[in-house]
């Protein structure tokens, strides 16, 4: 590590192959808690390279406990989380209304470490137990549409660094790497990122998989369609800004998506927005992000996709979801 860490601090850069081989290493316990904390350090001073983050990539996913859920057409809707905005959690809300239009959904998520409340503790706060369990995740996404892939029971080999990342409290390139290793390996993919060079690196890497993806970055700085500015979407075939009018809808204020600062407070805008009980500004965040997922595996306009998640969160087709995979979960 000694060598690795001075060859960073001079600026230069290191081999996929070796990136992956310190991950490695570090799951191994070969490394002091000093070690780890420097080399996560150095990633939040300096640009990761395409091959840096394939090498990270690939040896979580070498080290993943897999799933098979390939009978499932399935999307992962997943942000990198690290833009520091505090919003409610879209990502995860849109991810019930997307399995409330029909569409199947591998949902992989955290704890949250940069923010108030990540996915994986808005829902556990609401009741969802989350397990590996093949049988029981195929009989969640065959009954609620949707199951949850907390990713500490399927990446094993990071507890090392869960504790670090914890006290930093900062994004680190373990954020970058979230939506990259859901280990069902999903066919469909949204994934929103926190600034234009790592949606490049992630444009990238995308086009040499077979997965069907969309990347998405609003260009006012959040990991998700936001409507408070325009938003850059990369996708299979294309490169487009898409705004607001573009489904109809008005641009929106930063204040209206704001998730608060508590895991109890996050909860609570959840289960107003899932109850129908949400602010049009909302809603709209909501079936934004949830119409591209939708157009995205069923390849419709992002328009289609729109009208079809907010029929599934008007009807409660989404709430109806959410009950039922907690009731699967218990």
């Amino acid at each position: 590590m000694k060598q690795i860490l001075n060859r960073l601090i001079n600026h230069e850069s290191i081999t996929a192959e070796e990136a992956k081989h310190v991950l490695v290493k570090i799951s191994e316990g070969q490394y002091n808690q000093s070690q780890i904390a420097s080399f996560l350090t150095i990633y939040m001073m300096r640009s990761i390279t395409l091959e840096e983050l394939q090498g990270f990539r690939d040896a979580l996913l070498e080290l993943c406990i897999p799933v098979d859920l390939s009978e499932f057409n399935t999307i992962d809707l997943c942000g990198t989380g690290g833009d520091g905005k505090d919003t409610f959690n879209i990502s995860t809300l849109s991810s019930f209304v997307t399995a409330g239009a029909g569409v199947k959904v591998a949902k992989h998520g955290n704890y949250g470490v940069s923010s108030a409340s990540g996915s994986s503790n808005v829902l556990e706060a609401l009741g969802v137990k989350f397990t590996n369990n093949t049988d029981l995740l195929k009989k969640q996404i065959d009954g609620a549409g949707i199951c949850v892939m907390h990713a500490p029971l399927f990446h094993p080999a990071m507890k090392k660094v869960a504790p670090i990342r914890r006290g930093l409290g900062v994004k680190t390139f373990f954020n970058m790497l979230g939506p990259m290793v859901n280990p069902s390996f999903p066919k469909n993919q949204m994934v929103g990122v926190f600034n234009l060079e790592l949606q490049r690196i992630y444009g990238y890497l995308y086009q040499h998989t077979d997965k069907n993806y969309s990347i998405i970055h609003a260009l006012d700085g959040y990991d998700e369609i936001a409507l408070t500015g325009p938003t850059k979407i990369i996708t299979n075939a294309s490169e487009r800004i898409m705004k607001a009018s573009d489904l109809g809808i008005k641009q929106i204020e930063p204040s209206e998506i704001f998730g608060g600062n508590t895991i109890k407070k996050a909860a609570k805008t959840f289960q107003n927005i899932i109850n129908g009980k949400g602010t049009s500004a909302q809603n709209n965040v909501v079936c934004a992000n949830a119409g591209l997922a939708i157009a995205t595996v069923n390849q419709l306009s992002h328009l289609e996709g729109f009208a079809l998640a907010k029929e599934s969160l008007e009807s409660g087709k989404a709430k109806a979801s959410l009950e039922q995979l907690i009731a699967l979960s218990k």
